[in-house]
């Protein structure tokens, strides 16, 4: 169930990097094939001329050595040097202050270049929370998916989760979700309930496999005939397809203008969102990136454009890629940007491939719009801010119909208005 661009990076800095760690991560290996009994020994002397209980004053490596000898002479339970690596990996990161870098075992980074191209193992559904009974709800079933092949329904309610059948009301939504997921070729069992008043009861024992993530949504507007919706929930390397497909199917179902709903979309893959705009932009820059040496370079799209009336639908949760989409719009005039202020995430990371196969991701670069200044930290502002009604706050946004639904009636209104 349910980033960029790969930018490449000098091999002089790669390299660089990768002896960072490396240096960092033999340091510590040393230290374990060492005599513990000297740097013990060092530890209490240090001790007992302080007179002050253990406290010793070291700094950089020899902090971690003092520590790690500690550790191992006096902690009651054994140490798994693997998990501290690992530690120590994700600490390094967490220490250079980039909010946005992470460290990734190899198991975690297989996860995400899947996940990126718009691969994933599972039983193939969108799941929400369901505020009303405290439930998994399935919200759409993957095509060619192990869920869609067991006959899983959008609409059904997941009660109890895993073979000792645990209540999900009682696990929370969180833990019964990680006991949904899982790797193709392993088996998901769970109960859901369905009909008018979920009367009906259907288990479920569905070997997960790979399905190809949807990241796009569509349908004809309920309250006007004449506009199609696409909502797209993340940009990966599937999107451009699914979102062009979107259009088409729209377009020959009547729609004579198009909103496109980026509320909640944190963002994706360079790549994805740059496609999808060349498709819908005239002939013009869509990025500009420049790097820490203040090295500029930009991505241009071609002539051919998508002519329509075009809205886009955005909140405070709009982020990365999706503001970019946002932004891009905007600058050349082609939607209006209907919601309220984007999360405000101009950088750019990388994610490099370590030898053992896990792999760091870093800020690498700053990226523009088209034409208009960074929203790093700032967001982009409305060309017409609308907030949700308040009584829709504790909805989930996939309940809220077309008519309920304030931005999006707002987006309508001004198509009609100005666009026709």
């Amino acid at each position: 169930m349910k980033q960029t661009k790969r930018i490449s990076v000098p091999v002089m800095i790669v390299s660089l990097l990768l002896a960072v760690l490396v240096t960092f991560m033999t340091t510590y290996t040393l230290l374990r094939e060492q005599a513990a009994a000297e740097l013990r020994q060092g530890y209490l002397d240090s001790a007992n001329a302080a007179g002050q209980g253990g406290q010793v004053e070291a700094g950089g490596n020899e902090k971690l050595e003092t520590i790690d000898s500690v550790f191992r002479y006096y902690y009651y339970h054994d140490i798994d040097d693997e998990k501290i690596n690992e530690y120590i990996l994700r600490g390094y990161v967490a220490g250079t202050g980039d909010k946005y870098g992470a460290y990734f075992t190899p198991e975690e980074y297989e996860l995400l270049t899947a996940d990126n191209n718009g691969e994933m193992q599972g039983i193939g559904v969108n799941v929400i929370y369901n505020t009303d009974y405290g439930l998994i709800e399935v919200i759409s079933v993957m095509p060619d998916s192990p869920a869609l092949e067991a006959g899983v329904q959008p609409g059904d309610l997941i009660t109890y989760v895993g073979e000792e059948k645990e209540s999900v009301a009682e696990l929370g939504y969180n833990m019964a979700v990680n006991k949904m997921q899982g790797k193709a070729g392993t088996t998901a069992v769970f109960t859901v309930v369905r009909g008018k008043d979920y009367s009906e009861t259907v288990e479920f024992s569905i070997v997960r496999g790979y399905v190809t993530e949807v990241t796009v949504l569509s349908h004809m507007c309920e309250t006007d005939d004449t506009v199609g919706i696409i909502k797209i929930t993340g940009f990966d390397m599937k999107t451009p397809e699914q979102f062009k497909a979107a259009v088409a199917e729209l377009c020959a179902a009547g729609a004579k203008s198009l909103v496109f709903d980026v509320r909640y979309n944190p963002g994706g893959d360079l790549n994805s969102i740059t496609d999808i705009l060349d498709y819908l932009l005239p002939e013009g820059p869509i990025i500009r990136m420049v790097d820490r040496a203040g090295n500029e370079e930009s991505i241009d799209s071609k002539p051919s454009e998508l002519v329509m009336p075009m809205a886009v639908l955005a909140n405070e949760s709009t982020a990365s890629a999706a503001e970019l989409f946002t932004s891009a719009l905007k600058d050349y005039k082609k939607a209006i940007f209907v919601g309220q202020t984007t999360y405000g995430k101009g950088s750019m990371q990388s994610i490099l491939r370590l030898n053992d196969g896990s792999a760091i991701k870093l800020t690498t670069k700053m990226y523009f719009p088209p034409f208009s200044e960074s929203y790093e930290g700032i967001g982009i502002v409305p060309d017409l801010e609308v907030a949700m009604d308040e009584s829709l706050a504790d909805k989930n946004i996939y309940k809220i119909t077309d008519e309920e639904d304030t931005q999006l009636q707002a987006a309508i209104a001004w198509l009609r208005e100005n666009a026709y």
